[in-house]
């Protein structure tokens, strides 16, 4: 159990790393220009989606859905949090510096982003076939398929 938070917590750091890696680009970077801002914040977005990709990629093969999307949702939660009530104070801001539209928008940018990665990483294990589930259904046919038929006698 203390290694499955450790991993929360790990995950969630790197998440909100990325984001202040990329909240100090734009800050020391670019300051005053939005399109370069707005490229950065992109390729943060997709980074983010990238990493919970191979997350789920990986998680999915060796752990139930149910067991690993937890911990997926609880980590996207706290990285979530961190990354719009915290990374705008790091570069001296506030949460709410830009109003409520953008910081909501912060909020579903980020949820659309760790969704999309994860869906997209999932569903490429489950279409290989590489997933928890497809590997116990492959398990249990070729159990059944080892085993001779036993005659019955009447």
């Amino acid at each position: 159990m203390a290694r499955r938070w450790r991993d929360i917590g790990v995950l969630a750091g790197l998440l909100f790393a990325v984001n202040v890696v990329a909240r100090l680009i734009i800050h020391f970077g670019f300051d005053g220009d939005d399109t370069a801002a707005d490229r950065v914040s992109l390729g943060m977005f997709v980074l983010i989606g990238v990493i919970l990709a191979v997350l789920a990629f990986v998680w999915g093969r060796r752990r139930p859905l149910g067991e690993w999307s937890a911990d997926v949702a609880g980590t996207v939660l706290v990285a979530m949090l961190l990354t719009v009530l915290v990374g705008p104070l790091l570069v001296g801001d506030s949460p709410f510096a830009g109003g409520a539209g953008t910081f909501f928008a912060q909020i579903w940018l980020y949820l659309g982003a760790a969704l999309a990665g994860t869906l997209v990483g999932y569903l490429v294990a489950t279409a290989l076939g590489l997933d928890h589930r497809s590997q116990g259904l492959k398990r249990y046919a070729e159990l059944k398929a080892a085993k001779p038929r036993k005659v019955v006698r009447r």
